[in-house]
């Protein structure tokens, strides 16, 4: 998520946005996570649990993040 703001992906406002409702749960250091887990399991465990796809676009490029999940209980959702 930090990547896709610095790039001007995302607005900043949005990101105050994910910022403030992290910190409601005790994770305002989550905020840029929040961009691509958008499940609410996701955002109280703190884990990604689906794959997700951000796309954006810079002057120079066209750029797709994709966020699967690291842990081991949910490699299959990324297959």
């Amino acid at each position: 998520g930090h990547l896709i703001y610095q790039c001007g992906g995302i607005d900043k406002r949005t990101i105050e946005k994910f910022e403030k409702e992290a910190a409601e749960l005790g994770r305002g250091s989550f905020k840029y996570a929040w961009v691509l887990d958008k499940l609410k399991a996701e955002r109280e465990r703190g884990i990604t649990i689906d794959i997700a796809l951000w796309k954006f676009e810079t002057p120079k490029y066209y750029v797709t993040v994709i966020d699967a999940p690291g842990h081991r209980d949910f490699i299959k959702n990324m297959m």
